[in-house]
């Protein structure tokens, strides 16, 4: 992916797309920009929608390689959990950062945050310094049983440190 183009910028714009005009352009101008990889060219948001795909939505039977829609991020969005699990709403990553709808108009950018925070933002910097990084939990966690949610599985994700 297009490492240089998805960094702590890029992560504020994401943060600050309701507020801001100016955060909206930027938001914009790097989600359209055109990069080349191995020969192939492609638009950042194509690159973080596959990463995306490749991380959390392995179990809905997407193919490799296959860029995230409205339906999958929509499906996979409440599976995600900051630091540990649990029904505080600081620990759902969605709600912590206000997605109340996930559709056609932001899911790209709601993918675009999760992997910006991984790449550059406060989660990044969680998972160096205290160890919290991001859980993806069962499907449906607010329609779990309390037995249901003492039982399910996690994957921890969190990538290297740049360099390393």
């Amino acid at each position: 992916m297009a490492q240089s183009l998805i960094d702590y910028k890029f992560y504020q714009a994401v943060t600050n797309f309701e507020k801001s005009e100016e955060a909206r352009e930027y938001y914009y101008k790097i989600m359209d920009t055109v990069v080349e990889r191995n020969g192939v060219k492609d638009t950042v948001r194509n690159q973080i929608l596959r990463v995306y795909a490749m991380l959390f939505c392995d179990d809905l039977g997407s193919e490799p390689g296959q860029i995230a829609g409205p339906d999958e991020v929509e499906a996979t969005a409440d599976r995600l959990y900051f630091g540990s699990m649990g029904l505080d709403h600081q620990h759902w990553y969605r709600m912590r950062h206000h997605f109340p709808v996930i559709d056609d108009d932001n899911y790209d950018r709601f993918a675009a945050l999760v992997i910006a925070d991984l790449n550059a933002g406060p989660l990044r910097q969680s998972t160096i310094e205290s160890g919290e990084m991001l859980l993806v939990g069962e499907p449906d966690p607010l329609y779990m049983t309390r037995e249901q949610r003492n039982r399910q599985q996690l994957r921890k994700v969190r990538f290297r440190e740049i360099g390393k």
